[in-house]
C-alpha cells in the first residue's frame, strides 16, 4: 500500500516549462531526485523545515498544465514551495523569455529546448550532504552510498511511480557513527553539514541574501567544502538566477561553438555577452551547458577560470 496523499494542488505556470525535460535534466542533482516516466516525475528530500520527509508526484497534462501529488508529514503548503524552487517554477518564465529576445542564440536554444529550466538540488543541506559524499568518488558509487544512507536513516516513500528514498535529516544524520564506504573523516564531515543546516548556515534564502562573495566564504567554512562544491551548492541549490558562471570548464567552448568565435571564450568575453542575459545569467549559463552537452560540442578544461 503506498503513502497517503496530504495536497493535491495545480501548479500555476508563469511561462513555458516542460516536465519532461526537468525530469531528464542531465547533470548536476540527478541522484536521488527524478523517475522520470512519461509525463510525470516524482520527488522525496528533507523538508525545508529540515526535521521532516516529503515526497511529491508531478504529472503534466495535454494542455501544459502541472498537477503535485504531496505526500509526508510536512506541511503541504511549504513543500509545494520547495518544489516550485526545486524545479525552478518561482521565477517567471516569462522574464526568461525575454532574455532570449535580447539574445538571438539564448532565444534560438530557448525554442530547440522548450520549457526547459533549471533543476535544483532538494535543499542546500542535500547539496552539501552529496558534495560530501561524491568527493573522490565516481557519481555512480556516491549514488549507491547516498541510497543505502537515505534507505537505512531517511525514509522511504511509496508513490505511484515505485518506492524512492529520502536522504536522512540533519537529526538524522547526527546518529549516524558508522556506515558502510564512509570513512570516519566523511562521517565527520557530514555531521558538520547537518550541524550548519540546523544552524540556519544553509538556508537558501539566507545565502541568497549575501553577496555571492559573501555566500561563497561562508560555505567554504564547512569542512572539505572548497570553492568548487561551494559553488555547487550556491548555484544549483539555492534558487540564484543572476551569478554568472565563470568556473564552468565547458561553457568557454561551448560559446565559442553557439556563438560563432574562434576560440574558446575568455571569461571578459563571456562577462560581456552575459549582459545582455541579466537577471537570468544563471539559467543561461544551464541552458548553454544542457545544449552543448546535447550537440556532443568538444570542450577543452581552460586552467585558472573563476567562477
Amino acid at each position: 500500500m503506498g503513502d497517503s496523499v496530504t495536497r493535491e494542488q495545480t501548479i500555476t505556470l508563469d511561462g513555458t516549462f516542460s516536465l519532461a525535460a526537468a525530469a531528464s535534466f542531465g547533470f548536476g542533482p540527478n541522484t536521488g531526485r527524478p523517475r522520470p516516466d512519461g509525463n510525470s516525475m516524482s520527488l522525496a528530500f528533507v523538508a525545508d523545515d529540515l526535521v521532516h520527509h516529503a515526497a511529491a508526484h508531478l504529472t503534466q497534462d495535454a494542455g501544459g498544465m502541472l498537477h503535485c501529488s504531496v505526500f509526508g508529514d510536512a506541511d503541504p503548503v511549504g513543500v509545494v514551495d520547495q518544489v516550485r524552487r526545486v524545479l525552478s517554477l518561482d521565477q517567471p518564465g516569462s522574464a526568461w523569455a525575454e532574455v532570449g529576445g535580447r539574445d538571438p542564440v539564448i532565444g534560438r536554444l530557448q525554442l530547440e529546448l522548450p520549457g526547459l529550466r533549471p533543476v535544483l538540488f532538494h535543499s542546500p543541506y542535500e547539496a552539501a550532504a552529496w558534495s560530501i559524499l561524491s568527493q573522490r568518488r565516481h557519481r555512480t558509487q556516491a549514488t549507491a552510498v547516498r541510497r543505502r544512507l537515505s534507505a537505512a536513516h531517511g525514509r522511504v516513500f511509496a508513490l505511484p511511480g515505485g518506492d524512492l528514498d529520502a536522504f536522512p535529516t540533519p537529526g538524522d544524520l547526527l546518529r549516524v557513527d558508522s556506515f558502510p564506504s564512509l570513512e570516519p573523516q566523511r562521517i565527520d564531515r557530514l555531521h558538520a553539514v547537518a550541524r550548519a543546516a540546523l544552524a540556519g548556515q544553509l538556508d537558501p534564502a539566507g545565502l541568497l541574501a549575501m553577496t555571492p562573495d559573501e555566500a561563497m566564504t561562508s560555505l567554504q567554512r564547512l569542512p572539505g567544502i572548497g570553492p568548487t562544491y561551494a559553488g555547487l551548492i550556491l548555484l544549483r541549490s539555492t534558487g540564484a538566477t543572476d551569478i554568472l558562471t565563470l568556473g564552468e570548464p565547458r561553457i568557454p567552448s561551448y560559446v565559442r561553438h553557439f556563438y560563432g568565435l574562434d576560440h574558446a571564450a575568455t571569461p571578459g568575453e563571456i562577462s560581456s555577452l552575459a549582459e545582455a542575459w541579466r537577471p537570468f545569467r544563471t539559467w543561461a549559463g544551464v541552458l548553454i551547458r544542457v545544449a552543448g552537452d546535447r550537440d556532443g560540442v568538444a570542450w577543452v578544461h581552460q586552467p585558472g577560470g573563476g567562477r
